[in-house]
């Protein structure tokens, strides 16, 4: 099953990352249920070898176009995110103390946190896209106006998923032209 899930996880980034034309140096946040992925409701069955097959599927992957990731915990942290400290303070968002562990953070932050050369904790956000791996709900750590990306797998393992992208805003009235985006 492991397998599946980072080879799933593989093609769910890499068309995500596709469709939204992302940048080096931008922001994807991901959310994962790992209790999910395994077939058990969320936050009932921690399984940090589903975690870390879907890191692998995801991380390598960004880390080959450039993309920072930014992994929100559960709800027990508030949704805060584990990522490098590097781009933390690069994007001036401000540290908070709290490590990650499976009952309280979830698998995939502890598997991100020791992953990361310098992770830190952040409570807030704005990525320009994301995927919600069994409905984490990442949309609070989206750029303001975000749109739904569809991909070919609509699951990584038992989980639902969703992706979106970001855009920026439209502004203006009927005289406006708007750049092709």
């Amino acid at each position: 099953m492991c397998e599946e899930i980072t080879q799933q996880a593989r093609t769910v980034v890499t068309e995500l990352l596709e469709q939204a034309k992302m940048k080096p140096g931008q922001l994807m946040v991901v959310g994962c249920s790992s209790s999910e992925m395994v077939g058990l409701r969320i936050g009932k069955g921690s399984s940090m070898e589903a975690a870390q097959a879907a890191f692998a599927g995801i991380y390598p992957v960004l880390q080959e176009h450039g993309i920072n990731l930014a992994v929100q915990c559960c709800e027990h942290l508030n949704r805060s995110l584990i990522l490098e400290r590097e781009v933390a303070e690069s994007r001036g968002y401000e540290i908070v103390n709290v490590k990650p562990q499976p009952h309280a953070g979830g698998s995939f932050a502890v598997t991100a946190w020791n992953a990361f050369r310098d992770p830190v904790a952040v409570e807030t956000i704005s990525a320009e896209a994301g995927i919600d791996i069994g409905g984490t709900l990442i949309g609070m750590h989206l750029r303001r106006v975000a749109v739904p990306v569809r991909v070919s797998l609509k699951k990584i393992g038992e989980a639902n998923i969703l992706c979106a992208r970001t855009r920026p805003k439209y502004v203006g009235g009927p005289r406006a032209i708007y750049q092709d985006m």
